[in-house]
């Protein structure tokens, strides 16, 4: 008795499976194991072999037809077996039930020589119906050599002899259908199939608009500045365990403050007093105070410095600079405006001196001028501490219990936490607070 060959469910959500290709003709001899045909589920292609000794007898769908799970595609049994035309179950009636080489009572009628309501029956295989399709052939003129008349695919062939294009390149018949729909020339078209064999993704895929090149990117050797930069702040960060504190300092009084000393200084300078210059004094003012910041770590010593050293950090197109203001505490403001000026303006000219880079104790790295509230900055070693500052922009704080806007900055405190504890580093920030918020005891 002849054995139904089903449709399998290779996976929790899979409903449909895909007929990718047959490996057996009608009539061919099948063996157990032997694969019978290859399907696409939601997730992979497999191969689905045969359970049965004996004749494929029938084959109810083709290429790119969709079976739903557990519906006969075809049977295995003895040759000249007689098995159904039509594939039983309701896989005869589902949505897409049978393949295009199945006869319905539409394309019959079609067939048929003399239309009637009850058209004559055509006996034939699904690839003879399929080659008599693509050769535009009516099945009623071919004369079968199978059994009752049956007609096969040979017989379609020697029927009408040439193939079109399509079918001696190998084009499933729905990447044919999708092709025409596409206007797409299917030479244009490369196959992924067996011997380039066109399938209906392959055509989709041909009719992607090619992606665009990307132009290659831009490669610069790291040399000179941006080297040792690098390699500076590589070593640091590696090397020292940095920690941060941050806080908010209301630069209102120094806005103030600055607004009445432009005038005077500029005109006994020539240069504009800048809020670097203000908080370069103020920090200046804090080392002072709390010499156990303003040290360096040399190997396993720690050198405490006389002198207030304040580095500037500039930056230039291809890296950055640090020229160094000497004895910043002992400078007043209008000083400390000629000194960072020159300084700046050289280090962007590329004309500091080597001893205007060297001997600084601390570091101040100045981003205020962007759009940046705050920032953990990196120390410039050997020395211990850097601070990096922020915008000045307004911010709604409490004052005498009323919320008002204010002027408001951010600073952040980077430190060498082998050689300075977070108290002394907090105590040092907050005195910096109290000199800017109050910047007129600078002036003393």
């Amino acid at each position: 008795m002849a054995k139904e060959i089903f449709m399998p469910k290779l996976s929790s959500t899979m409903q449909v499976g895909t007929v990718l290709q047959w490996f057996k003709e009608e009539g061919d001899p099948v063996e157990v194991g032997e694969p019978l045909f290859e399907i696409m589920t939601d997730k992979i292609n497999i191969e689905v072999e045969s359970y049965e000794d004996g004749v494929l007898l029938k084959r109810y769908f083709e290429e790119d037809d969709e079976v739903p799970i557990n519906h006969v595609v075809g049977y295995i049994g003895e040759e000249g077996e007689e098995v159904p035309d039509l594939p039983p179950g309701e896989s005869g009636v589902s949505s897409k039930p049978v393949s295009t080489e199945t006869p319905n009572p539409q394309p019959e009628a079609e067939l048929s020589d003399q239309p009637s309501e009850e058209p004559e029956k055509v006996r034939a295989t699904p690839a003879a119906r399929r080659v008599a399709r693509e050769r535009e052939v009516h099945l009623t003129e071919v004369e079968g050599s199978g059994p009752k008349g049956r007609i096969h695919q040979a017989d379609v062939e020697r029927f009408a002899p040439t193939a079109t294009a399509s079918a001696t390149s190998g084009v499933t018949p729905l990447a044919e259908k999708v092709a025409v729909a596409e206007g797409m020339d299917l030479q244009e078209v490369e196959g992924s199939g067996p011997r380039g064999k066109v399938y209906r993704a392959d055509v989709e895929k041909a009719r992607q608009p090619a992606a665009q090149p990307v132009p290659p990117a831009k490669r610069v050797k790291m040399a000179g500045i941006r080297k040792a930069v690098a390699d500076r702040m590589l070593h640091s960060k590696t090397t020292a365990p940095h920690v941060t504190l941050n806080c908010d300092i209301d630069m209102a009084e120094v806005v103030a403050m600055r607004k009445q000393l432009l005038g005077p200084i500029e005109k006994q300078t020539g240069y504009r007093l800048s809020y670097t210059e203000i908080i370069l004094k103020a920090t200046a003012h804090a080392l002072k105070r709390h010499p156990n910041i303003n040290i360096s770590l040399e190997g396993n010593e720690i050198i405490q410095h006389d002198a207030i050293n304040i580095g500037m950090a500039v930056a230039l197109e291809d890296g950055l600079l640090v020229p160094v203001i000497k004895d910043a505490d002992r400078k007043g403001l209008v000083e400390l405006t000629v000194a960072c000026k020159t300084a700046g303006q050289a280090a962007k000219d590329n004309k500091l001196k080597p001893d205007e880079m060297s001997g600084g104790t601390f570091t101040v790295s100045n981003l205020g001028m962007y759009a940046v509230d705050t920032f953990n900055p990196v120390i410039n070693q050997p020395e211990s501490a850097i601070l990096g500052i922020g915008r000045i922009h307004e911010k709604p704080v409490g004052l005498n219990g009323q919320i008002v806007l204010r002027p408001m900055m951010g600073v952040g405190l980077s430190f060498d936490h082998r050689v300075i504890d977070g108290a002394p580093a907090a105590a040092f920030l907050t005195d910096l607070k109290a000199a800017l918020e109050n910047p007129f005891e600078l002036l003393m």
